[in-house]
């Protein structure tokens, strides 16, 4: 069994579609291994992985290595992943899972100057966000968290449009719907319920915010570059 560094925190038919999504994600990753798989979600959110076969330890592996996983203990030093379940001007406090979280201080983020509240909007940092962290007293993000986050913001386009409670699929079919197909690079997956909409340089990330926003039931997150 394997616990993944993602949740599924949404219910009744958005979690069947969650699911079913996560099904097929699971067939690409293992699809081809000598396993048997069952999903259930935890009471924390979190996603476990039964695993019976010749190839169950293979398939917790490639599943941890594309998902990342929750462990029960930490050692001071470690990386580790958590997922962003609350902030305020102090800090950010990530989900470790069975209920126990971990504290990152404002100045243990290492992403510039602002409050903690201000960095999370600066780097469309979503809710429910899978992010690196190492373990100590105090907690700092992982130096290759930082890099990710700051790369959002130079890459080439116009930025992003983070958005969470929805799958790639669900949000790839809302920009659609809106008209914008034409005005996005791709969809990138950073959850199984978070998602990053690629701008390029004509588009304008907070007009397809606005444009999008009322489609769907979530988070919405623009990242400018």
């Amino acid at each position: 069994m394997v616990v993944l560094a993602t949740k599924c925190y949404v219910s009744g038919d958005a979690r069947t579609r969650a699911l079913d999504s996560f099904g097929s994600l699971l067939d690409n990753d293992i699809g081809e291994l000598a396993v048997e798989w069952s999903v259930r979600v935890r009471d924390d959110d979190f996603i476990a992985v039964d695993l019976e076969g010749e190839d169950a330890t293979a398939a917790a592996n490639v599943l941890a290595e594309s998902w990342s996983e929750v462990t029960p203990e930490f050692e001071t030093g470690e990386t580790y992943v958590g997922t962003l379940e609350s902030w305020d001007d102090e800090g950010w406090t990530l989900d470790v899972g069975d209920g126990a979280t971990v504290r990152i201080p404002t100045d243990e983020l290492g992403l510039g100057t602002g409050t903690a509240t201000q960095i999370r909007d600066r780097f469309g940092a979503v809710q429910h966000l899978p992010l690196r962290f190492v373990y100590g007293e105090p907690a700092r993000l992982a130096d290759a968290e930082r890099d990710r986050l700051y790369e959002w913001t130079r890459e080439d386009g116009s930025g992003r449009v983070n958005v969470n409670s929805a799958t790639r699929g669900e949000v790839r079919a809302t920009v659609n719907r809106a008209g914008h197909a034409a005005d996005i690079v791709t969809v990138k997956r950073l959850g199984l319920l978070e998602q990053s909409i690629i701008c390029p340089e004509d588009t304008d990330p907070p007009g397809l915010l606005a444009s999008i926003g009322s489609h769907l039931r979530s988070e919405l997150k623009c990242v400018l570059t």
